[in-house]
């Protein structure tokens, strides 16, 4: 059994608190550090000293630990274009060394997006984003060096991208998929 640790620092953690914790887990021989990708506090806290954004965090512990795994519990589809995702997650893998995980879902908080001017369309909207999300990223990673990746949905469009840089991980970012909504 290998046990992981998840934070949910919008609650109010700083940087160095998460680095802190991140730290003390790899050191007690914990398989990973996850963090929520969320902006806004949740329920009746200050959320003090204020957000901090997973992948920047993310990059940071990247640097700053050695052989923990990383990731998210999950990135909102909503929050980030695939295109740009897909770097930011193969930049943070390579800076790691090959330990991050992509966990992403189809984003659910309605109140955190109205809080920081991100679009929130309704549920169905939001899923079928999702899974046009999860095949654009997972195309770019896996596209052939020197080839090019084409992709035209229903809310993304991707045109002649060269799916660069690719990720470290022989076989590809481990995926972890979320979401919550009618089946």
């Amino acid at each position: 059994m290998e046990l992981r640790i998840f934070t949910e620092p919008q609650q109010g953690a700083s940087y160095d608190d998460l680095l802190r914790v991140a730290l003390a887990a790899e050191r007690l021989g914990y398989g990973a550090f996850f963090r929520s990708d969320h902006y806004l506090v949740m329920g009746d806290h200050d959320g003090l000293p204020g957000p901090t954004d997973a992948w920047i965090t993310l990059a940071g512990l990247a640097r700053d630990t050695t052989t923990i795994r990383l990731g998210t519990l999950v990135t909102a589809g909503t929050f980030r274009l695939p295109g740009p995702l897909a770097i930011s997650v193969a930049q943070v893998d390579a800076m790691s060394g090959g330990r991050v995980e992509l966990g992403l879902g189809a984003g659910w908080y309605e109140a955190e997006h109205h809080a920081f001017g991100v679009p929130f369309p309704d549920t169905r909207d939001r899923f079928d984003r999702f899974a046009e999300q999860l095949e654009i990223v997972t195309s770019l990673w896996s596209l052939p060096v020197g080839e090019r990746y084409t992709f035209e949905g229903s809310h993304h469009r991707v045109v002649d991208n060269p799916g660069l840089p690719k990720p470290v991980q022989a076989g590809g970012i481990p995926l972890v998929v979320g979401g919550g909504g009618k089946r």
